[in-house]
């Protein structure tokens, strides 16, 4: 594939995980998806022969990938202060879209897990990243329970990110970055 392929290919791919994270996956039309992305209408299909199925699950892929390395990445003294940097960070990221772009895998696992097997995979294996991304970090700061202590946060992060989102307001977060230090 070529500059511009690859170029369209990642146009249709930022414009699906925006439409996606803010409007879920039956709220996503292709034609929108071509209107947000510029690209022609027959790049789709040529870059996602699979439709919109395959293209979701590589939009819920690409959104694993980049929350996975700022897990990985993002400098932190402790467990708890990558926790709050965490909330902080995803708490940042909704705010500063007017409450419209909460978690980029929830909406889409809510709308497909029992109906559309290639999606819900796409988010299964996204979630068990980050799990695995949290766990390897509590590994590095020493913690006993990584692995319990990876999926009770993951899960905490989702849910306040849900209420924040819902009440237009950063409390649940909040709430939740204190729950995760009586669990560190």
């Amino acid at each position: 594939m070529g500059t511009k392929g690859a170029e369209t290919r990642c146009k249709l791919i930022k414009a699906t995980r925006s439409l996606i994270e803010s409007r879920g996956y039956f709220g996503t039309g292709l034609n929108q998806i071509v209107q947000t992305s510029g690209a022609p209408r027959g790049s789709l299909y040529f870059h996602f022969p699979g439709g919109k199925d395959e293209l979701v699950a590589a939009a819920v892929t690409d959104s694993g990938v980049e929350i996975a390395e700022m897990i990985r990445t993002t400098e932190a003294t402790d467990a708890r202060d990558l926790a709050h940097r965490m909330v902080r960070f995803l708490g940042d990221r909704l705010e500063g879209s007017d409450w419209t772009v909460g978690c980029p895998v929830a909406a889409v696992a809510l709308d497909t897990a029992s109906t559309n097997d290639a999606v819900q995979q796409a988010c299964s294996s996204t979630y068990q990243i980050w799990e695995e991304a949290l766990r390897e970090r509590l590994i590095g700061f020493d913690h006993p329970e990584p692995e319990r202590v990876a999926t009770a946060a993951l899960a905490l992060i989702e849910g306040g990110l849900v209420l924040a989102r819902a009440h237009r307001s950063r409390q649940p977060l909040r709430r939740v970055a204190d729950t995760i230090d009586t669990l560190i």
